[in-house]
């Protein structure tokens, strides 16, 4: 077992709950879509941060670690998605507004909210040096089996994680199903939303390139 398993998950919440790219995307799309996108979003982006710990349990965190170019080609990569995502989120934010006022069935699919919040979570910095920085702090190296112990942090990690993000995703879901009363307004959230990822995305390129 981990030690300190209670202190971990103390440690986790602390930089959950801080927002960083999981929490400002889930809130962009819970605004735009409601509750039920924000929901999906956080379970996609929950397996995506899921997989990075796996990753990371199997061996690469230490070349992570040891490559400055490679964690940075992560961040890049991250942020210039979000930015893709806002961009697209501002081109069709009247057609957007339009299907959310008319149709319910002309949300984003399911598998579609779930693969971007997959990519969110996959490519998301925070997770990243999260991992690399402070999961070896909890692992008994005396127990031995020490990729099963990671494997187990992460997976604390990203319940923890699903849980905060995903109320976070209902209460800014709860938010447009109040604000949204007619198309001007649903433009202005996914004008809203699309901004902040946008944001969000060049703060993460800048942060990576050191500027």
């Amino acid at each position: 077992m981990p030690s300190n398993l209670l202190g971990f998950c103390l440690a986790s919440m602390a930089i959950i709950i801080v927002p960083g790219p999981s929490v400002l995307f889930t809130l962009a799309r819970g605004v735009a879509w409601g509750r039920a996108v924000a929901v999906l979003t956080v379970a996609g982006n929950a397996l995506g941060m899921l997989l990075l710990a796996v990753l990371v349990a199997l061996g690469l965190g230490p070349i992570l670690a040891r490559s400055a170019a490679l964690t940075t080609a992560v961040e890049l990569a991250g942020g210039c998605y979000l930015i893709w995502l806002g961009i697209d989120a501002l081109r069709h934010r009247h057609a957007h507004a339009a299907a959310m006022l008319t149709r319910e069935a002309e949300r984003p699919q399911v598998w579609t909210v779930l693969r971007q919040g997959f990519l969110v979570g996959f490519l998301n910095p925070k997770a990243l040096v999260f991992y690399l920085a402070v999961f070896p702090h909890f692992v008994n190296r005396a127990a031995g089996d020490e990729s099963l112990q990671l494997l187990l942090l992460g997976f604390v990690f990203c319940l923890l994680a699903f849980c905060s993000d995903g109320t976070w995703g209902l209460i800014a879901g709860t938010a447009r199903a109040w604000l949204a009363g007619d198309p001007a307004r649903v433009v202005i959230l996914r004008s809203i939303g699309g901004v902040v990822m946008v944001g969000l995305g060049a703060l993460i390129i800048a942060s990576a390139l050191g500027l």
